[in-house]
């Protein structure tokens, strides 16, 4: 068996629509992913639910000065693009309703900004590119690229 430490964890997200041409995203701090930009989300805790997980993380960072509607399943990605770092992602998407994100997550990010989605910034974090290829395909499962051989 193998430890703890060497499992995949869960990771969650949630990205928001504006109008049905902008989408919310940051620009990512931290080891993981810092620069890349990216939409609201974190760690699945224990005993959480997975769309409650991806809303709190969504306030954590944005706050709650932004009013969301309509969270539902988007997609699920086998996550292993920073390896040895392992996730297996699972993103929904919201509708955006009113206000701004304010300053209480900005340990974790910075600049936030609508794009309209023809004309996203770079780099875009990598899973975060597959959740939006899933909003225009429609394609809802993304497996990893490490060991595309077997």
């Amino acid at each position: 068996m193998k430890s703890s430490t060497s499992l995949p964890k869960v990771g969650v997200g949630i990205i928001v629509i504006k109008d049905g041409s902008h989408v919310l995203m940051h620009r990512r701090k931290g080891n993981l992913g810092g620069g890349f930009w990216g939409t609201g989300g974190g760690h699945l805790e224990l005993g959480e639910s997975l769309l409650e997980a991806a809303l709190r993380e969504f306030h954590e960072e944005a706050g709650r000065s932004i009013v969301i509607s309509k969270p539902r399943f988007l997609a699920v990605c086998n996550f292993t693009d920073f390896y040895p770092n392992h996730y297996v992602d699972v993103s929904f998407v919201a509708d955006w309703i009113s206000g701004e994100p304010d300053d209480s997550g900005l340990d974790e990010v910075e600049l936030w900004q609508w794009f309209p989605l023809n004309k996203l910034p770079s780099p875009i974090f990598p899973v975060v590119s597959h959740y939006l290829e899933a909003i225009k395909s429609g394609q809802n499962f993304f497996d990893s690229t490490l060991n595309k051989n077997i």
